[in-house]
């Protein structure tokens, strides 16, 4: 769940003995959720609450802002330093807010929809500061419109012991990938990994380097190896890399003794010729 994700990626965990200081949360309005999810057309503006907590005896002063969603390189989540998209979008009465003691605060916010925003998905995040750490609530912002589920396989490359690769999110909508892995050595298969999905949430337009290991590669072969990505909304996309396995520490070895057998027949060689030699 990105939701989820984004919160341990974008926000410092507080050590174990700041757990109770405060925390922020969507407001639940009637239920819990754990992000905050809202739609409209270009040129909307939308409605929410965010929750700050205090359960300690001092008033806290929280600083707030809107964050863009971001996946770094690996894929991991993160959030972009300078907001441009959701996070520039958010706008609060106050971006300082200060929390009596013992208090449960409500603090509205509006998401003002640009006329010219694209449809789909635009995921960022409520950025809280106070008392030395951050934490955060994800939002979910879709933009209403045509959608369209789209990515690619690119830079497939195959090394000694890992097959690594990127993908790239070609669509408006956040993507949960699956893979699959093939690859066919001269004598037939010598991987064939069944589809599985990725622990990474690919927002759109951003690229993920990944890796796939491979620990038991062949020692001695000439393989081509397939990697297929696939996701919901029929995105799906392969590419290939061949690669030769050559075990070149032993093929040494065997070349050294052959070299030394060699040279030890052409010094007998030459001995045997240099008796034959001086023989009266």
């Amino acid at each position: 769940m990105i939701g989820a994700a984004l919160l341990v990626a974008c926000c410092a965990a507080p050590a174990a003995a700041d757990r109770a200081t405060w925390s922020i949360t969507p407001s639940a309005g009637g239920s819990a959720r754990p992000y905050i999810y809202a739609e409209g057309t270009p040129g909307t503006t939308l409605e929410d609450k965010v929750a700050v907590t205090n359960p300690t005896a001092e008033p806290l002063r929280v600083a707030l802002r809107g964050a863009d969603a971001d996946n770094r390189a690996d894929g991991a989540l993160g959030v972009r330093a300078k907001a441009r998209d959701t996070g520039a979008w958010i706008t609060f009465a106050e971006k300082s807010v200060k929390v009596p003691a013992r208090t449960r605060a409500e603090i509205p916010f509006t998401v003002t929809v640009p006329a010219g925003a694209t449809p789909g998905d635009h995921p960022g995040a409520i950025v809280a500061s106070a008392g030395g750490r951050q934490a955060g609530v994800s939002v979910h912002l879709r933009v209403s419109g045509p959608t369209l589920s789209a990515l690619t396989v690119e830079h497939v490359q195959v090394g000694g012991d890992a097959i690594t690769y990127d993908v790239v999110n070609r669509g408006n909508t956040t993507l949960s990938p699956r893979l699959t892995v093939r690859a066919d050595g001269v004598f037939g298969s010598v991987l064939d990994r069944p589809a599985r999905t990725l622990p990474v949430e690919l927002l759109p337009g951003r690229r993920a380097s990944l890796t796939e290991p491979w620990g038991d590669a062949p020692a001695l072969d000439a393989v081509d190896v397939k990697v297929t990505v696939t996701a919901g909304g029929g995105a799906a996309d392969s590419a290939t890399a061949s690669a030769r396995f050559v075990p070149w520490g032993a093929l040494a070895g065997a070349l050294a003794v052959l070299a030394g057998a060699g040279a030890a027949l052409t010094i007998h060689v030459r001995r045997r010729r240099q008796g034959q030699g001086s023989t009266p």
